[in-house]
């Protein structure tokens, strides 16, 4: 999927819209976790060395088309400035007169951050005049949002139209690298671990993966609807009711095609859902009147062997409810199993991704996706519309 970067485009002294993703929790008027604006940092910092005018476009949270004081992004340009070292103006206004003022007055070098584009109700509506009035005010356009690529929104597909080129920046081009590789031709032993709740909201990723990957490894409640479908004994687990029989049908697809779904053979389980929850191990039988809330030992050490023999490995669902002390274990082993490995390592979804940084690995994986749905979609062989608008190198 080789697509148009920003280093091959000419941006001295023009003024170059960059859609990010500043999607990023606030605390009080203030980033509580900057990671996104980090991932971002790469693309900016090329422009402002290339001598373009930035200027900046991003959402922030749901306020459904209107303007809502919580959701700025004036703090998100505060921010940035620090890290950037140099100060990011801000414009109150994502199009208008003030926003026209604001782009009019940068210099080359200097960034601009555009107000929240949600406030519009053209944005998710993808609506060509918001889409345009976008476009008018750049003279080139770079996507670098991942997390936003699954959506055909103005600032992500419909603001490409009005342009001859449509680049991507270095966090984009790193993620079609890397989840590219498991698409074409992936190294193998190739290993996917899969957690969440539900068969029902993977069920496109399990089969497009099913196909590709030698083994997948189920964790979370997720697991506890295959295990129903093979009679063990959930107890009060989350079932996926649903689901049961697709659970089943892909335990029986997976040995015809040569391929290994495992199962959790214990597990740590609870009387009830609580921060003061006490963890018991169980076998692959979860008791009556007891709940699934982690894999157990046996399965997390043989979960962590598989992982370190693959020579590819895609992270995607905690294997519990890891926020309770209790239950981490399962999913901290998933961790460092992972960042010990040798194997390329790629880790998307907001939880999974909170793990590696609570386990304190995350900065020995190889690629940490920035967009847990767009991702995911990408996995299963979706064709995302941000990601059809980019040229074609």
């Amino acid at each position: 999927m080789a697509k148009l970067t920003v280093d091959r485009l000419d941006t001295a002294g023009k003024t170059v819209l960059l859609r990010v993703d500043f999607n990023v929790p606030l605390d009080n008027g203030r980033v509580a976790d900057d990671t996104r604006i980090m991932a971002a940092l790469p693309t900016i910092s090329h422009l402002i060395r290339a001598g373009a005018k930035v200027v900046l476009l991003s959402h922030l949270g749901r306020p459904m088309g209107q303007r809502k004081a919580e959701l700025s992004l004036a703090p998100v340009a505060e921010r940035l400035g620090e890290r950037l070292g140099q100060p990011v103006a801000f414009s109150p206004q994502a199009v208008g007169p003030a926003a026209d003022t604001a782009v009019g007055s940068l210099e080359p070098g200097g960034v601009l951050l555009l107000e929240n584009v949600r406030f519009y109700a053209g944005e998710e509506a993808n609506d060509p005049a918001f889409a345009e009035a976008l476009a008018a005010l750049g003279e080139l356009y770079v996507s670098d949002a991942f997390g936003t690529v699954h959506r055909a929104h103005a600032s992500t597909t419909g603001v490409t139209k009005h342009f001859p080129q449509v680049a991507c920046g270095f966090l984009i081009a790193k993620e079609l690298e890397f989840l590219g590789q498991t698409l074409r031709k992936p190294r193998r032993p190739f290993v996917v671990v899969l957690g969440g709740a539900k068969v029902g909201d993977k069920i496109g990723v399990i089969q497009s993966l099913l196909k590709r990957a030698d083994t997948l490894l189920i964790g979370g409640a997720m697991a506890y609807t295959f295990l129903k479908g093979q009679a063990h004994e959930i107890g009060r687990s989350l079932l996926d009711a649903p689901h049961l029989e697709l659970a089943k049908s892909l335990l029986g697809d997976a040995p015809r095609q040569g391929k290994s779904i495992v199962l959790p053979i214990d597990h740590r389980v609870a009387d009830e859902v609580s921060p003061q929850a006490q963890a018991e191990v169980c076998g692959i039988d979860i008791p009556d009147g007891k709940i699934g809330l982690d894999i157990g030992p046996g399965t997390s050490t043989a979960y962590q062997q598989s992982i370190r023999r693959a020579k590819l490995v895609v992270w995607n669902g905690p294997m519990g409810m890891f926020e309770l002390p209790a239950f981490r274990q399962g999913t901290f082993a998933v961790a460092r199993a992972m960042a010990e490995s040798r194997a390329v390592t790629i880790v998307g979804g907001g939880d999974s991704v909170a793990a590696l940084n609570q386990a304190g690995v995350a900065d020995r994986i190889s690629h940490i996706s920035t967009g847990g749905g767009a991702s995911l979609q990408f996995l299963e062989g979706k064709t995302l519309p941000g990601i059809a608008v980019l040229t074609d190198e």
